[in-house]
Protein backbone atom coordinates (compact mmCIF):
# COMPACT_ATOMS: atom_id res chain seq x y z
CA UNK A 1 0.00 0.00 0.00
CA UNK A 2 1.38 3.29 -0.78
CA UNK A 3 1.37 5.47 2.12
CA UNK A 4 0.79 9.76 1.30
CA UNK A 5 2.81 11.59 4.01
CA UNK A 6 0.98 15.21 4.72
CA UNK A 7 4.00 18.30 4.43
CA UNK A 8 2.21 21.05 6.48
CA UNK A 9 3.23 24.83 6.10
CA UNK A 10 1.34 26.42 7.78
CA UNK A 11 3.26 27.78 10.78
CA UNK A 12 5.50 29.20 8.34
CA UNK A 13 4.01 29.96 4.57
CA UNK A 14 0.49 30.77 6.88
CA UNK A 15 2.79 34.00 8.31
CA UNK A 16 3.52 35.01 4.57
CA UNK A 17 -0.56 36.21 4.27
CA UNK A 18 -0.69 39.90 4.67
CA UNK A 19 -2.10 41.02 8.26
CA UNK A 20 -1.07 37.03 9.92
CA UNK A 21 1.31 37.35 12.52
CA UNK A 22 1.56 34.40 15.17
CA UNK A 23 3.14 34.69 18.68
CA UNK A 24 5.05 31.55 19.86
CA UNK A 25 2.23 30.31 21.97
CA UNK A 26 -0.40 30.80 18.97
CA UNK A 27 2.26 28.79 17.57
CA UNK A 28 2.58 25.83 19.46
CA UNK A 29 -1.35 25.45 20.34
CA UNK A 30 -1.87 25.30 16.21
CA UNK A 31 1.19 23.15 15.61
CA UNK A 32 -0.63 20.62 18.60
CA UNK A 33 -3.84 20.77 16.43
CA UNK A 34 -2.23 19.86 13.62
CA UNK A 35 -0.32 17.33 15.31
CA UNK A 36 -3.89 15.85 16.47
CA UNK A 37 -4.86 15.59 13.01
CA UNK A 38 -2.24 13.34 11.59
CA UNK A 39 0.10 15.48 9.87
CA UNK A 40 3.32 13.77 9.37
CA UNK A 41 5.14 16.48 9.11
CA UNK A 42 4.78 20.30 10.75
CA UNK A 43 7.14 23.16 8.77
CA UNK A 44 7.15 25.28 11.95
CA UNK A 45 9.32 28.03 10.71
CA UNK A 46 12.51 29.79 9.15
CA UNK A 47 14.68 29.76 12.51
CA UNK A 48 17.63 32.24 10.80
CA UNK A 49 14.85 35.18 9.65
CA UNK A 50 14.11 36.13 13.05
CA UNK A 51 14.57 35.50 17.01
CA UNK A 52 10.79 34.93 17.03
CA UNK A 53 10.66 32.64 14.29
CA UNK A 54 13.65 30.46 16.49
CA UNK A 55 11.85 30.61 19.63
CA UNK A 56 8.73 29.30 17.87
CA UNK A 57 10.61 26.28 16.59
CA UNK A 58 12.36 25.64 19.39
CA UNK A 59 9.03 25.43 21.61
CA UNK A 60 7.18 23.80 18.89
CA UNK A 61 10.12 21.36 18.96
CA UNK A 62 9.58 20.37 22.90
CA UNK A 63 5.57 20.16 22.37
CA UNK A 64 5.29 17.91 19.19
CA UNK A 65 5.70 14.17 20.44
CA UNK A 66 4.94 11.93 17.05
CA UNK A 67 4.74 14.76 14.29
CA UNK A 68 8.23 15.41 12.30
CA UNK A 69 8.97 19.40 13.14
CA UNK A 70 10.66 20.63 10.33
CA UNK A 71 12.66 24.07 9.71
CA UNK A 72 13.40 25.84 6.81
CA UNK A 73 16.56 26.92 5.81
CA UNK A 74 18.54 28.03 2.93
CA UNK A 75 21.60 25.74 1.89
CA UNK A 76 23.97 27.99 3.55
CA UNK A 77 25.89 26.53 6.39
CA UNK A 78 25.14 29.03 9.49
CA UNK A 79 21.72 28.92 8.60
CA UNK A 80 21.54 24.71 8.74
CA UNK A 81 23.72 25.23 12.10
CA UNK A 82 21.05 27.52 13.37
CA UNK A 83 18.29 25.35 11.92
CA UNK A 84 19.87 22.43 13.95
CA UNK A 85 19.89 23.90 17.06
CA UNK A 86 16.30 25.46 16.73
CA UNK A 87 14.97 21.60 16.39
CA UNK A 88 17.99 19.80 19.44
CA UNK A 89 14.56 19.45 21.16
CA UNK A 90 12.53 17.54 18.44
CA UNK A 91 12.18 13.60 18.68
CA UNK A 92 11.57 13.69 14.96
CA UNK A 93 13.67 16.65 13.31
CA UNK A 94 14.27 17.56 9.96
CA UNK A 95 15.48 20.65 7.74
CA UNK A 96 14.46 21.36 4.51
CA UNK A 97 16.88 23.34 2.60
CA UNK A 98 16.45 25.03 -0.75
CA UNK A 99 18.93 26.95 -3.02
CA UNK A 100 16.97 30.16 -4.60
CA UNK A 101 17.85 30.57 -8.51
CA UNK A 102 16.34 34.41 -9.26
CA UNK A 103 18.71 37.06 -8.37
CA UNK A 104 16.13 38.39 -5.82
CA UNK A 105 16.98 35.45 -3.52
Amino acid sequence: MDKIIIFDTTLRDGEQVPGCKLNTKEKVELALDLEQLGVDVLEAGFPISSPGDFASVTEISKNIKNTSVCALSRAVENDIDVAGEALRFAKRPRIHTGIGTSDLH
